[in-house]
């Protein structure tokens, strides 16, 4: 058949230059290297209540696992995770004003160093005293101790850091749990968390107005009175800086911490006889049940790494639940011990250590400090004031409680209420 004489022979288009990712991507078969995992089983109430096989399976057979279904890549491995985690020429993270749908304009100041001296002090100021306050509330022998302790704790602390009113702080510390919902799959859910957090932008607005008129001593008057901004700063300004002071890992890991002591009374009788044994509890707790199970990252070019090709803006899901019990790092990955000898106790700087140990990978605390664990002129990391913390808080309970254990016929479990929820105990019953 005659061509019409209009007809054009071009050369078959070129691909944009640098971007190869659809010409491989062409040659993969969806499903191709799943046949010991499906990427349906990542979203399940299996990997809600005990995440750990599932990890497994992928650390061990697919480190770097293509997730069709959910259009992600796993990170799975210690030294994976840590290089992506630390590499920031190639990765990012969204910022939580993307994460929280709020205005472009809007930033946060939490890397300022007078706010992060600032949050500091308050934190060692209160932290006693919010501990005594939670503790003269118990009225019964029987309790949950994760609401009743593990959650009160990280809150009212936090409430009391910011210069949240005695009167509203049970109000704050309501939308403040509710807003977490924000980042959740459900919509109704999320929904719940948009307007939570709408209203606790009504909060914090009225205390910057009033910070304005008569300064006090607590973290938003240190958030407004910052002057390196070119114009006022904004409640949505606080309310970014207050989001990225993450409670997450505070209240998910103290929860943890007992759950992990109490379940394990060999290991709970090492930090009754020698209550400095807490501070290594908590660090093994943060290796071997971290409650913020994986961090996401984004690449920022189309980049080649663990023998694929991720696209630009390509999601990678680095696991530390994984990380944190591979074999290639830790003896005895899954026991929990406390004082373990292959576990570094200083602050976690990720792969490149010069001690050669590996630490307990925690998201939510941000990435590893590139100052000493006690800088001179700024404040401690957000990993070291927490770990601060949940110490003195295990301590003072530990004195008043000294006899504290599980409920007779209670079988209490790790368990995330929603995806990208904290993996914790939400049902710790104990008798005191």
């Amino acid at each position: 058949m005659d061509l019409p004489e209009e007809y054009d022979h071009d050369e078959e288009p070129e691909a944009a230059p640098g971007f190869r990712t659809y010409e491989v991507y062409q040659r993969e078969r969806v499903g191709e290297t799943t046949n010991l995992i499906k990427p349906r089983q990542l979203i399940s109430n299996e990997y809600l209540e005990d995440p750990y096989p599932l990890l497994k399976i992928l650390r061990e057979n697919y480190p770097c696992y293509r997730d069709w279904l959910n259009n992600r890549f796993w990170i799975t491995r210690y030294d994976d995770v840590t290089s992506v985690f630390t590499d920031d020429r190639n990765f990012e993270t969204r910022p939580k004003s993307w994460q929280n749908l709020m205005k472009s304009g809007s930033i946060s100041l939490w890397q300022e160093v007078e706010v992060q001296r600032e949050y500091e002090n308050l934190v060692d100021r209160h932290i006693r005293d919010v501990v005594d306050e939670v503790l003269s509330t118990f009225s019964n022998k029987r309790m949950n101790l994760a609401t009743e302790f593990c959650i009160q704790v990280p809150l009212r602390l936090f409430g009391k850091v910011i210069g949240i009113p005695e009167e509203n702080m049970k109000q704050f510390m309501t939308l403040y749990w509710k807003s977490r919902l924000i980042n959740g799959w459900n919509p109704s859910h999320k929904q719940s968390g948009i307007s939570a957090m709408q209203e606790m932008e009504t909060m914090v607005g009225e205390i910057c107005a009033a910070r304005l008129l008569k300064p006090q001593d607590d973290l938003i008057t240190s958030i407004i009175q910052n002057t390196n901004l070119n114009r006022d700063v904004t409640a949505q300004d606080a309310i970014l800086t207050l989001l990225d002071i993450d409670q997450d890992t505070f209240i998910g890991g103290l929860s943890n911490l007992w759950f992990n002591l109490l379940a394990n009374p060999t290991e709970m009788e090492k930090v009754s006889d020698d209550r400095r044994m807490l501070k290594f509890a908590w660090l093994e707790t943060l290796r071997f049940s971290p409650p913020v199970l994986s961090a996401e990252r984004f690449a920022k070019y189309e980049i080649e790494r663990f023998g694929r090709l991720i696209p630009q803006g390509g999601l990678l899901m680095c696991s530390a639940a994984a990380a944190n019990r591979d074999p290639r790092q830790f003896n005895d990955p899954d026991k929990f011990i406390v004082g373990r000898k292959d576990l570094c106790q200083r602050e976690p700087r990720g792969q490149y250590r010069a001690d050669g140990l590996p630490s307990g990978i925690a998201f939510s605390l941000g990435k590893p400090s590139i100052y000493p664990a006690v800088p001179k002129e700024r404040a401690r990391s957000m990993y070291a004031i927490v770990r601060d913390s949940a110490v003195i808080a295990s301590e003072l309970l530990l004195h008043s409680h000294p006899d504290l254990k599980l409920q007779k016929g209670t079988n209490p479990k790790l368990t995330a209420l929603n995806l990208r929820d904290i993996h914790t105990c939400w049902d710790l019953s104990i008798e005191i």
